[in-house]
């Protein structure tokens, strides 16, 4: 079975509408927000406790699809929907 991984960069509320979105594909049956193993620096500060200067904040996901065909449909919906709220989605071999 392909899995399909990919990071949300966006609002929670619009990372909620894509993962709702994977959810209602015929097929798929497993659709997991996972934690990042990275901590979120900043760059720019010594503080990482700092507000961040943008709304975004990144989302990892991972989609198990029963074939090809469905992982592909994975990918599709994740980028319409996220396009659609104005997200970037980002498909990753592993996070």
């Amino acid at each position: 079975m392909p899995m399909v991984r990919m990071r949300l960069i966006g609002s929670r509320e619009n990372a909620d509408d894509v993962i709702n979105a994977l959810h209602g594909i015929d097929g798929i049956e497993h659709v997991e927000e996972v934690d990042d193993l990275t901590p979120a620096m900043r760059d720019d500060s010594s503080s990482s406790e700092l507000v961040d200067d943008s709304e975004g904040r990144v989302y990892c996901v991972e989609v198990r699809a029963p074939n090809a065909l469905h992982a592909d449909a994975v990918r599709s919906v994740a980028e319409f929907v996220g396009s659609r709220h104005g997200m970037v989605v980002e498909f990753v071999d592993e996070f």
